[in-house]
């Protein structure tokens, strides 16, 4: 009985201290893409300093973002206007594609 109730514990814990997020799709993601290109660039390499880009970063960062422009958290109304009717899956799937695309940025002057 110890055995069992040590061996039901440790799975919980486990469960617990496991990320559970769903996987968006980046195929779809890169379809519903299309309005961010303007600011961010096709594949999330803005060349305009004032946008920021999204290759490369975390699919986690990417969704909470577009989250927090959604509900108001972060201020502004270009974002607002384009979070405002996305779906979980929406959300996800953008993320899953900016996430995956290789970021351009480079350091110039570091490394050997």
């Amino acid at each position: 009985m110890t055995r069992l109730v040590l061996l039901l514990v440790t799975s919980i814990v486990t469960l617990m201290s496991t990320p559970i997020m769903a996987a968006g799709d980046p195929v779809a993601g890169q379809e519903k893409s299309a309005p961010c290109q303007a600011c961010h660039g096709p594949d999330g390499n803005s060349t305009d300093p004032q946008f920021p880009r999204l290759a490369g970063q975390y699919a986690d960062y990417l969704v909470l973002t577009l989250e927090q422009y959604q509900t108001g958290v972060r201020k502004n109304p270009i974002m607002a206007g384009f979070a405002a009717n996305l779906t979980d899956q929406d959300r996800q799937d953008l993320a899953a594609f900016f996430a995956g695309q290789a970021n351009s940025l480079h350091v110039i002057g570091y490394g050997p």
